[in-house]
């Protein structure tokens, strides 16, 4: 007699989540996603796609989605000064040359993620509030006095997440010293501005993003300045455009032309935390930012939470009750190391943009050979690997 399907519960409707629904889907495992909101839908502003991700979605049948709702990035992405003197090329290929890279509207990606799940496999209004598990399963109750049984539960609840304490010892993210500026411009109001290129500005203390979304329709910016305020990690707290504006006066004209432009503007608190010592119990496994925050001076939370789905999914397919923990521990282990050297790349990063060195051209240098560090990135494919590893585990 064959053994009962195993049950996944995802708490946390994200992009991580929606991910972890997705690929558990397309591997046929049984999966319900519990979120918070009382609609899916995430405001901000942009993110982007990476080769190391964007492989994954196309496997998924997402490529025609991405392409049609996303803005390619591609050559002419650059580097610069906060002069607008030129650094270095923005890498935007893997190493084959495949130019798998987008921007994305958040709100866009997660729309991309949902559709297509059976309508039963989302469950909105439901805020996790704690849970218990047994050699049987676990025990999910909610805010609104249901609760859920399942054989597996996968964190994807974010830095703040609700479920991570019941993993390890609970521990405070740590503030980078800086906030982020960031909103949207339709492209119509700056009709010279190249188009589908990545462009980022490096100063003292301070540094400036610019990419397209939605199709290239939009422009998603981001000034990243120093505060020792600890802003919620929020991305709707307003912020104020005269400050922003101030706070990059006298940089290249393109970035001052560019928030002249700015009417309405977020920031966002800049929050990691130290490689967590494990992100499994038993049951249950951490994923995305609940497992590993890092800061966005990679462009790698979203891509290395897609990650963690696909290679998640691999592991628990075929997988029995009885298994299911031995498969999350085998997933712990084939993400932490990779995880943990994008955490600290992205602390390294930030230092690097944010010109916190004595000898700029040491840091132009660095910038420039960053490209080893983006292909190993971007090379890398996370399904395979687990295929790799499945039979093992």
């Amino acid at each position: 007699m064959s053994s009962p399907a195993l049950r996944v519960a995802v708490v946390g409707g994200g992009i991580g989540g929606m991910t972890t629904a997705k690929a558990l889907v397309r591997c046929g495992i049984d999966v319900t996603v519990f979120e918070q909101a009382p609609q899916l839908g995430e405001i901000g502003a942009g993110v982007l796609m990476t080769p190391n991700s964007v492989r994954h979605l196309e496997r998924m049948e997402m490529g025609a989605a991405l392409a049609a709702a996303g803005a390619r990035i591609g050559k002419g992405s650059q580097y610069y000064r906060m002069d607008g003197t030129p650094v270095a090329p923005i890498l935007t290929t893997d190493s084959s040359g495949w130019n798998g890279m987008y921007g994305m509207h958040r709100a866009d990606l997660l729309a991309i993620l949902a559709d297509g799940l059976p309508a039963e496999a989302v469950r909105t209004g439901h805020r996790c509030v704690g849970m218990e598990q047994d050699a049987a399963g676990v025990h999910l109750a909610f805010d609104n006095g249901e609760s859920a049984e399942a054989d597996v539960v996968i964190a994807a609840d974010g830095i703040n997440s609700v479920l991570q304490p019941y993993v390890v010892e609970p521990s405070s993210p740590v503030h980078s010293g800086s906030v982020a500026y960031r909103g949207l411009i339709p492209v119509e109001r700056l009709p010279e501005w190249p188009y589908g290129v990545s462009q980022l500005w490096m100063g003292e203390g301070k540094h400036f993003l610019v990419y397209p979304v939605r199709a290239g329709a939009l422009l998603n910016y981001v000034g990243f300045v120093p505060s020792d305020e600890r802003t919620a990690e929020s991305w709707s707290a307003p912020g104020d455009p005269v400050a922003l504006a101030a706070a990059f006066a006298g940089w290249d004209p393109r970035i001052e032309g560019l928030l002249a432009q700015v009417e309405t503007t977020y920031w966002w608190g800049l929050y990691d935390r130290e490689p967590l010592s494990t992100w499994t119990k038993g049951r249950l496994a951490l994923l995305g930012d609940a497992a590993h925050p890092m800061l966005p001076h990679l462009g790698q939370g979203a891509n290395q939470a897609i990650e963690d789905a696909v290679a998640l999914a691999v592991l628990l397919t075929g997988v029995d009750r009885a298994g299911a923990p031995r498969a999350l521990r085998a997933y712990e282990e084939l993400r932490r190391q990779r995880v943990a050297q994008v955490q600290r790349g992205a602390r390294a990063n930030g230092r690097r943009y944010d010109s916190a060195y004595d000898d700029l051209d040491e840091r132009d240098a660095e910038i420039a050979d960053s490209v080893r560090f983006r292909s190993w990135l971007y090379d890398h494919d996370a399904e395979a690997e687990a295929r790799a590893l499945a039979p093992a585990h």
